[in-house]
């Protein structure tokens, strides 16, 4: 007995997800209504939308009009959750087939992918997730060779070009084993007839999911990636339309950064290179400047014989005044106190700075000023920083400063 994936297999009749996978219109009765967690659902008597599960996500798509935001199996029932309560009688249902062709492509291209790993590659899968924009299944190897990614890739493609039928069929328990099926076995307490997916001369496999009719559907299969997990490796890959959309994007991208950069798609690499490492030794500059910009401002300062001490800068964000504040502090006599400010944008920065051995309270000094900044502030010690958005409010907050520490003195 193969081992593999145990997709979901339900144990019902027939719904007509599985009947008509490629149904994309369906006519149905509605049994029941209820609410879950405040959302509406509806129970029809048969469905085309597929209940996410084994791997596969929900289906989408409307009911009578009304938006099916999800599809679960809940109770021993499909409940169709939905944007607004439905009235009792003939539902109307309309599946979005962009994302079930999506899913049917993603999921066939999965079953292919796993199939051709173990028996080729002895790479055994444990799990299957279809996401969103990238599929992923884990197998059962602490790493996967690049080489080997490759040779599979190649592998896959070959058997999606050689057209192979997938069909459905329902086989009882006992007979399993001697079909030859990929599985780790059916769920505890299980009965009914199993559903079969077969890949022709490829893979028998226990699922409920929606797939393709051929292999051919699959259009490709491109591994994008790999990654360590519990022991196994994880693979990514995305197949069919998703794997010529994630072309297209790239090719818009490589288009912008051609024109960025003015090098061809292969230097793309070494050029962003070379700029990061320019960026890195500017930043290196800039940081030494600025040490130099405030060892310098902190000099002048203190030549000053102010008790308040003022300095304003324009687009310097507030690490930058906080680096003043804290060389200020280091080096000022207790009596000063420092009022620096700077307007970068819709916002203004400002540090309030305390001479060493200060005994002022720079939280309630703070707390003054803020508001005329349109903003708040705080900090503790002998530096307190915040930030405002009324630029207009500094030089009122200068005068409150003098103000307060003119009548402290």
């Amino acid at each position: 007995m193969h081992p593999s994936i145990l997709c979901n297999l339900g144990g019902m009749s027939q719904p007509a997800y599985e009947r008509e996978p490629y149904r994309q219109e369906f006519v149905s009765t509605l049994q029941r209504t209820g609410t879950e967690k405040n959302r509406p659902f509806a129970v029809l008597a048969d469905t085309i939308f597929y209940p996410e599960g084994g791997g596969q996500p929900a289906d989408r798509g409307a009911i009578n009009g009304i938006a099916v935001t999800d599809v679960q199996k809940r109770e021993g029932e499909i409940r169709h959750y939905l944007a607004a309560p439905m009235e009792a009688g003939v539902a109307e249902l309309k599946l979005d087939w962009n994302r079930r062709f999506d899913h049917m492509q993603q999921h066939t291209g999965q079953h292919l992918l796993t199939a051709v790993a173990q028996d080729r590659f002895s790479l055994a899968t444990t799990a299957f997730h279809l996401g969103e924009s990238t599929c992923d299944i884990e197998v059962d190897s602490a790493s996967v060779d690049l080489g080997v990614m490759e040779e599979l890739e190649e592998a896959v493609a070959a058997e999606i070009r050689a057209a192979r039928p997938v069909s459905i069929r329902y086989v009882k328990p006992e007979e399993m084993e001697s079909a030859h099926v990929r599985t780790r076995g059916l769920p505890e307490g299980f009965t009914g007839d199993v559903r079969l997916v077969e890949i022709r001369g490829i893979d028998i496999n226990t699922c409920g999911g929606t797939h393709l009719s051929s292999t051919s559907e699959i259009e490709m299969v491109k591994l994008l990636g790999k990654e360590s997990i519990r022991g196994g490796t994880r693979l990514f890959f995305v197949a069919g339309g998703r794997a010529r959309r994630r072309l297209s994007a790239h090719e818009v991208r490589n288009s912008e950064l051609r024109s960025l950069l003015g090098v061809a798609d292969a230097d793309f690499a070494g050029t962003v290179r070379g700029r990061l490492e320019e960026i890195r030794q500017l930043s290196r500059s800039v940081r030494s400047l600025e040490e130099e910009l405030i060892a310098l401002r902190v000099e002048s300062l203190l030549s000053s014989p102010n008790l308040l001490q003022i300095s304003e800068f324009e687009q310097r964000d507030g690490a930058f005044l906080q680096k003043l504040g804290r060389s200020y502090s280091e080096r000022a006599p207790e009596d000063r106190v420092l009022f620096a400010t700077s307007v970068a944008e819709d916002s203004v920065f400002f540090v309030l700075a305390l001479g060493k051995g200060s005994k002022r309270e720079g939280t309630r000094l703070v707390k003054e000023v803020a508001p005329l900044l349109g903003g708040r502030g705080g900090g503790s010690g002998l530096v307190f920083q915040g930030k405002g958005i009324l630029a207009s409010g500094v030089e009122q907050a200068r005068k409150l400063l003098a103000d307060l520490l003119g009548s402290a003195g």
